[in-house]
């Protein structure tokens, strides 16, 4: 579950799983894509915000517009990975975060996602809902 820190980052944790490794026991390269996607999720649902409801209500959604990643080390199987999250650019209609997945405080892995905000319907950039846009200013502070 994540928790907001003094930094500013949240921080989730993962355990590898079988399924999330190559024959060699390594973690497979897209699945830190997931690791990270996971803990951009949780951090929102820990704000009190909803994907889900955001889509049902305001049909609107995020989707990754631009990605960033470097692989620095390899997590294995049954590692226990920590993914720090925060907001380092917050845009009309999209956010950017920088992740770090560490294991035992040694860093694996470095990525910047910039996610856009669509309107469900049209596909199209949206502005991002004012409650969230406030709420992640707040946060980013």
């Amino acid at each position: 579950m994540p928790t907001e820190t003094p930094d500013k980052f949240s921080t989730f944790q993962i355990r590898v799983y079988y399924e999330d490794t190559d024959a060699g026991g390594v973690v497979f390269y897209a699945n830190y894509l997931k690791f990270l996607e996971r803990a951009r999720t949780e951090w929102l649902r820990e704000l009190g915000v909803g994907q889900h409801e955001l889509a049902q209500r305001q049909r609107r959604g995020f989707v990754v517009k631009g990605l960033e990643i470097q692989y620095r080390k390899p997590a294995r199987l049954d590692d226990l990975l920590t993914i720090r999250s925060r907001v380092v650019r917050l845009g009309p209609a999209s956010i950017t975060f920088e992740q770090f997945i560490d294991r035992e405080r040694e860093l694996l892995c470095v990525s910047t996602v910039q996610i856009c905000c669509l309107d469900l319907d049209t596909s199209r950039p949206v502005a991002l809902p004012v409650e969230l846009h406030t709420l992640l200013e707040k946060v980013q502070e």
